[in-house]
């Protein structure tokens, strides 16, 4: 099972789903009419005043999705995450039957959301910028600007949100304390060079760079990269015929994203390139879960990963 981090969601209760976490006095503000507490939350799009503390979330990507699970909020309701909402009710104790799917990232449905009552919903101007009206008018509305390496500063605007900053940053305190931990072990991650591949099918084959989530998590550790891939833009394209690129002494490779990436996956790791590899050939690639490396881009995602690690460290 995942390892828990953060806080441990409560049960529902007549049927709403409720926050996990008390009061937040460090974020205590002016006061709305109805005498709760207010704060003002600045983001990508604006600046959002919210009251109180929120007991219906909604939150339609990924990294907020695991932001306010790490918190022990249950939301309820999400976009289809591929398998994350799942890991991440495994990590934190909660049942996913209970959070509504409102449709995908990339075309929320807003009347489902309508429907769950919201009173604060969280997402990435990237993916929705285009429906921040729209959302506003549902409920309080708060956006992070940036998606990848960036994941650390969007859980502390999502937890601003929530007023949960010093919870926040006490889970940020302990993935430091975890990372030391795994580059102690490696012993000496500053002489490793490493890749993570996600075959996609069609011919794809990304490799994701410094300006990722997983990049931002083994640079913490102290990881480098090769020099084709050695770039702060989130991902490298590669193709099965540039894999000769991948010169690093460790490749993390993902058999795939959906069918095709795992036929395809299969298909290079077959024979050609892959072979000849420097780390395939060292015996130092290591097959990685998607949603775990690639989806969570929150704490909770952040320690899944380290969680491999340790028994990658472990085994070797």
């Amino acid at each position: 099972m995942a390892r828990r981090t953060g806080l441990i969601a409560l049960a529902a209760v007549g049927g709403l789903l409720l926050t996990a976490c008390g009061s937040t006095t460090e974020d205590a503000g002016p006061q709305s009419a109805t005498g709760e507490e207010t704060r003002s939350v600045v983001h990508a799009l604006g600046t959002t005043e919210i009251a109180g503390t929120p007991e219906r979330v909604v939150v339609l990507d990924s990294g907020e999705l695991d932001a306010v699970t790490s918190l022990g909020v249950v939301p309820v309701g999400t976009v289809e995450t591929e398998g994350l909402l799942e890991e991440l009710a495994t990590a934190h104790d909660f049942d996913a039957a209970d959070v509504e799917v409102v449709g995908s990232i990339a075309e929320p449905d807003l009347e489902a959301v309508a429907a769950l009552r919201p009173d604060l919903i969280l997402t990435n101007a990237i993916r929705h910028e285009a429906i921040y009206d729209q959302l506003s008018e549902l409920a309080p509305t708060v956006m992070s600007a940036e998606l990848g390496a960036v994941w650390k500063e969007n859980f502390l605007l999502s937890a601003e949100a929530l007023g949960m900053t010093a919870q926040a940053e006490e889970q940020l305190a302990d993935y430091d304390r975890r990372v030391g931990e795994i580059a102690a072990a490696w012993s000496d991650p500053a002489g490793t060079e490493v890749a993570v591949l996600r075959f996609m099918g069609a011919g794809e084959i990304r490799a994701y760079a410094r300006g990722s989530f997983i990049g931002s998590v083994l640079d913490d550790i102290g990881f480098v990269w090769p020099a084709a891939l050695d770039t702060t833009d989130n991902r490298v394209e590669l193709t099965p015929e540039s894999l000769a690129l991948v010169t690093s002494d460790v490749v993390f490779w993902s058999p795939g994203f959906g069918e095709t990436g795992q036929a395809e996956s299969a298909s290079v790791q077959s024979g050609g390139l892959w072979t000849t590899l420097p780390a395939v050939q060292a015996g130092a690639e290591h097959e990685i879960d998607d949603s775990r490396w690639f989806l969570g881009l929150g704490p909770s995602g952040a320690d899944l990963v380290l969680d491999d690690l340790a028994e990658i460290v472990a085994s070797r």
